[in-house]
């Protein structure tokens, strides 16, 4: 880590020399101008863009910096996605209640015993009493 700085620090103080002795003389040599323009338009010609990855065009779509577009894409889109899948989970949970209830309902028509004999009273004590001895 230190020879990173160390190696930064470096390159820092030559561009600070160069600029000085380029800004100390008023006018450059034209071979040397020239050797200048060269050397940057040779730097420039190697440059390799860098590629743009999916994160970035899809920034690029819904807008970037910090405008109302960034706002849509940052803040909009995610709390749309948590709305979608919170209405999901409410309707698969709604599917599972309904689907318990159907099982009961059928368990009770199909019973041998009528539906009147589960509302009386003296039957449900006779149920817990007969479930208390066993």
């Amino acid at each position: 880590m230190k020879d990173v700085q160390t190696k930064a620090m470096n390159e820092l103080h030559f561009a600070r020399r160069i600029r000085q002795h380029l800004d100390q003389s008023t006018q450059l040599e034209r071979a040397t101008a020239d050797k200048l323009r060269s050397a940057r338009e040779l730097a420039l010609s190697r440059q390799r863009p860098e590629p743009a990855p999916v994160v970035a065009w899809a920034d690029n779509v819904f807008g970037n910096g910090w405008g109302w577009g960034a706002l849509s894409a940052r803040v909009l889109l995610p709390a749309l996605m948590l709305v979608v899948a919170a209405f999901g989970i409410y309707r698969w949970q709604e599917n599972q209640r309904l689907a318990d209830v159907v099982e009961i309902d059928t368990q009770l028509l199909t019973d041998d015993l009528p539906i009147d004999a589960y509302l009386d009273r003296g039957f449900q004590t006779w149920l817990k009493k007969r479930a208390a001895e066993e």
